[in-house]
């Protein structure tokens, strides 16, 4: 017996011009995602195929959350960031244009360089975000005014980030991984240590971010349009950070990424100036913290690849045990881990995990 259709594919059914030809889940961690062409009922004066996407029942979330609602943002951003696909009520339900294409991964795979002509518009992408600032997007936000850090005052940014990392993905989640952080060497420590290693950033003006721009959030048209989709994790902030995401996320080779930082220090600075201020010294101290918050994040996620009810996976607990070891290595500086367990003492430490979670299964 097929289970039921959740709510987000009966809509898209309801509003598709035929429930067969609806396409989907398609791939993404936060959202359930369709597409499909609107029937002639819902869609008059719209063509080509649209999307559907709503957030996923009890997810972990890792990232802070500025705005309230997504589509309210793009709404708003509609007539400023020129590659958000276009979006549009039908019937009472918000729905984005499905870009026909492909995401910049798979067309150019992590590690690899993009070419010049996509470079040169994620460049543009982030001069149309710099150019958005603080005052000019009147769009609600999730976090109340005193949770906010001043206008320009990028360490308080990065305080209020390093504190959800450990409020909301770290301590909210000891009960089930604090043993499998203990036995990585992570604990409250960590954060202090984190703390002293990213302090001294300088002030620049804050603006638009994305937060998450990677190489499956890039769709590559058939005319090599780059658009930029999934905004859910965008804010206001220090625009040095969007940049740090960035680089942390698409691997750049080497040489690309020393052109990327370079030319966007220049459009920064062209767009607002002060934007780029203390790229030097503040860009690894970002990227530090990216490495730090990815260790967190990545060790929850890929226990979650190995069964966190039922049985265990052990045909993936190799390759678990490999991210794990990558990103424990790319964060013990900043972190302040001295000694680090090997590949085998990381599988063992998932396998004590393992037991644990079968005995006291989470909610």
């Amino acid at each position: 017996m097929s289970p039921e259709p959740s709510t987000t594919r009966r809509r898209a059914s309801d509003l598709s011009d035929h429930s067969d030809a609806v396409e989907g889940p398609l791939c993404g961690y936060h959202h359930e995602t369709y597409a499909f062409s609107l029937s002639a009922e819902a869609g008059a004066g719209f063509t080509g195929r649209w999307k559907i996407r709503e957030p996923r029942e009890r997810l972990l979330w890792f990232d802070r959350r500025c705005f309230r609602s997504e589509y309210e943002l793009l709404y708003h951003l509609q007539r400023r960031i020129d590659v958000i696909p276009e979006v549009a009520p039908v019937e009472g339900v918000d729905l984005q244009r499905f870009i026909e294409g492909v995401t910049l991964g798979e067309r150019h795979p992590s590690g690899e360089a993009v070419s010049g002509a996509v470079s040169e518009q994620i460049l543009e992408l982030f001069r149309q975000m710099i150019a958005v600032t603080s005052g000019a997007l009147l769009v609600k936000r999730k976090c109340e005014p005193m949770d906010r850090a001043d206008e320009g005052d990028s360490a308080g940014f990065l305080e209020r980030l390093i504190l959800f990392t450990q409020k909301r993905v770290y301590e909210r989640n000891l009960s089930g991984y604090g043993g499998l952080f203990a036995d990585l060497g992570l604990g409250p420590d960590s954060f202090g240590y984190l703390r002293k290693h990213v302090a001294g950033l300088k002030e620049r003006p804050f603006c638009l971010l994305h937060g998450d721009l990677h190489r499956e959030n890039f769709i590559l048209d058939s005319a090599g349009k780059v658009w930029a989709i999934d905004w859910e994790l965008a804010m206001l902030g220090d625009p040095l950070y969007d940049l740090a995401t960035h680089l942390h996320l698409m691997r750049y080779p080497v040489q690309q990424e020393r052109e990327i930082i370079q030319r966007w220090c220049a459009i920064a600075e062209e767009v607002r100036e002060g934007s780029s201020e203390g790229w030097v010294e503040d860009l690894p101290r970002l990227l530090a913290y990216k490495k730090a918050q990815s260790l967190f994040t990545d060790v929850i996620r890929e226990t979650q690849s190995l069964g966190v009810t039922g049985r265990f996976d052990r045909r993936r607990l190799r390759e678990a045990s490999w991210k794990v070891w990558d990103v424990l290595w790319a964060a013990a500086e900043p972190l302040g881990l001295t000694s680090r367990p090997s590949l085998l003492e990381i599988e063992a430490a998932l396998l004590r995990w393992g037991d644990r979670a079968r005995k006291s299964p989470q909610p």
